[in-house]
């Protein structure tokens, strides 16, 4: 293998997006995308989203089609994870024995979900959502479970609790904070959710602690809580987090912290190792400072910026975040970013209680994130207020008959 190739770790939407940028930007050396999983790139929010619910086939969740690497000259390697990185001599060692040289190495190896520790997490029936094969587990688990019990109320665990019932199973959620979403969200907003769940009959338990699975003959059959109670469950989806797969990185030497540190350039500590997707920890110029974001559009974007700025182009990423959730008849876009308790109002524009609106979260006066539920085509609009940055008048922001590139103050 020549020197000059330029190779990725982690074969997921991130690592597909950077090998497609590399050749559109005419680098016509040797491009070598490596994955730990035997199927080739494809995208996850159809895994909670399309997908389980049964709406969306196989062969739409991929990247790319079969033939697209062969076609453009990018060796897939899958199944065969990078186990080490060699940066003296610029190679890395893969779990089959073989090493591959690099000129440049991006990693987006992405993240890993957090596992449950209690007695029983271990068992038949408890789990995961985060691969393919992971949502034909769970999918195939509604088919023939009565009940079941989901533990966290993030986006994952809405998600899964949203497709369970769409399936006609029962379902509980477990969540040690008040509301779901509370970190993302605040008490103002969360309380949607709480709401949207609630009348599609999900049992939602609030503030507390599960203690163990309890099983019966290997298989999960239900969830202990720290109180005692019991809640009976065929199979039990666990969505407590994810944590980023900086295993390589640190072990290399380089600079982590809640994931890869990486510059607006998506560049490590190494100026020959990059980092995009889950894994990174970017300087964001816009926001100045380092963010990591575990979305979709993050996957999506971040790599194309770091292949150009392997390739010597000036890049900066300072994209505005973006994801998007669907839960029953709710569909919602969220924009910006939002320290756990960084904001000092919020503002409702249209229908709360017919989730019909939009809400920004304010600080000083000035717009951090906004989030529209089932109000369409403002996502432009609401990423304009949040780059500009400039202080807006509530009370225009709040009346959806003045357009919002005319709230500023």
């Amino acid at each position: 293998m020549s020197e000059s190739a330029y190779v990725i770790a982690g074969a997921g939407l991130a690592g597909a997006k950077a090998a497609e940028t590399l050749r559109s930007q005419g680098f016509d050396g040797p491009v070598v995308l490596i994955g730990d999983e035997d199927e080739r790139p494809y995208e996850r929010p159809p895994l909670s989203k399309g997908y389980l619910l049964g709406k969306a086939e196989r062969e739409t969740i991929y990247v790319h089609p079969e033939s697209w690497y062969a076609d453009n000259g990018v060796e897939l390697r899958l199944g065969t994870p990078v186990t080490a990185i060699d940066r003296a001599a610029n190679q890395v060692a893969l779990a089959d024995g073989s090493q591959v040289g690099y000129a440049k190495l991006l990693l987006a190896t992405g993240s890993s979900p957090r596992l449950l520790t209690v007695p029983g997490a271990d068992a038949d029936g408890v789990l995961y959502l985060r691969r393919a094969a992971d949502s034909d587990r769970i999918k195939s688990a509604f088919a023939t479970a009565s009940r079941i019990a989901v533990i966290g109320a993030g986006w994952i665990g809405l998600e899964a609790a949203a497709a369970a019932r769409t399936a006609g199973v029962e379902v509980t959620i477990c969540e040690t904070a008040e509301l779901p979403l509370l970190r993302v969200l605040g008490p103002e907003v969360a309380q949607v959710f709480a709401d949207l769940h609630r009348e599609h009959g999900v049992d939602l338990r609030f503030g507390v602690q599960v203690e163990e699975i309890t099983t019966d003959g290997g298989r999960a059959a239900g969830v202990r809580l720290a109180d005692g109670s019991h809640i009976e469950a065929d199979v039990v989806v666990v969505g407590v987090g994810i944590v980023p797969n900086v295993q390589l990185a640190e072990t290399a030497g380089l600079e982590t912290g809640n994931g890869i540190v990486v510059d607006a350039a998506l560049r490590s500590s190494d100026p020959d190792i990059f980092a995009a997707g889950d894994v990174a920890s970017a300087y964001n110029p816009l926001l100045g400072k380092h963010i990591r974001v575990e979305h979709w559009a993050n996957a999506l974007n971040q790599p194309q910026a770091a292949a150009r700025a392997m390739l010597g182009q000036d890049v900066s990423y300072d994209r505005v975040p973006y994801f998007y959730s669907d839960q029953y008849d709710l569909g919602m876009e969220y924009s910006g970013y939002v320290e756990p308790g960084g904001y000092d109002q919020v503002v409702f524009r249209g229908d709360k209680d017919g989730r019909e609106f939009v809400a920004f979260w304010l600080s000083g006066g000035r717009v951090l994130a906004g989030m529209n539920v089932n109000v369409w085509d403002v996502t432009d609009a609401v990423q304009d207020l949040v780059r500009g940055g400039r202080p807006v008048d509530p009370a225009r922001l709040a009346d959806p008959a003045i357009p919002l590139d005319q709230v500023a103050s």
